[in-house]
């Protein structure tokens, strides 16, 4: 393997595993689902729960979700969210069945484009084959949560003063992997380009 597609194999790899680390630390953390458990317990209490977030409100009144952790007051909170939609949401009122199958076929078809592109992308735009992996491994991160749950786990809370209208949609490390790559493809498009060679 060519040590250009063992750093970006690396970048994917170090992407989707912080992004399932810090969701299995917002479950254990932000939730009561893990209480209890020790060892491989734990873990596969992180991959079969559901409903932590009590959307829809559970019928015993066992509520699951704890109260959110205030990392800076009145504007940045660690929220256990579970968002069945795509960004902000979207298509989240879709029928289960249907929601999780396009969502699977959208992100395999989204995973299989940015593989094409990585591979038509010059191994001298290094800034842009790091962007595409950064990409792959946030899309990769959510992937598997819609694969395992149906829904992607969000957690990071940014809001200005808890005011209304104020608050940025919740989030997790994989969509921040996304939206930095997609920040530096777009910087590598406005750098002029080298001039070939004569």
């Amino acid at each position: 393997m060519k040590v250009s597609h063992r750093f970006v194999l690396l970048v994917i790899v170090a992407v989707l595993a912080a992004d399932q680390v810090t969701k299995y630390l917002a479950v254990s953390r932000l939730t009561d689902a893990l209480d209890g458990r020790e060892g491989l317990a734990r873990v596969t209490g992180f991959v079969t729960e559901q409903n932590l977030d009590n959307r829809p409100p559970p019928e015993d009144g066992s509520y699951r979700v704890l109260r959110p952790y205030r990392f800076i007051e009145d504007y940045w909170h660690f929220r256990y969210v579970e968002n069945p939609g795509a960004a902000w949401g979207i298509f989240g009122d879709m029928p289960e069945g249907v929601r999780r199958l396009f969502f699977l076929v959208v992100s395999l078809a989204a995973m299989g484009f940015i593989f094409v592109m990585y591979r038509r992308t010059p191994m001298e735009q290094r800034l842009a084959r790091v962007a595409l992996a950064l990409v792959t491994g946030g899309a990769l991160g959510n992937f598997v949560d819609r694969l395992l749950r149906g829904y992607v786990i969000d957690f990071i809370d940014w809001h200005w003063r808890n005011q209304p209208g104020m608050r940025w949609p919740t989030f997790n490390v994989a969509d921040v992997a996304i939206s930095v790559g997609v920040g530096l493809m777009l910087l590598d498009s406005l750098r002029a380009p080298k001039s070939p060679n004569p």
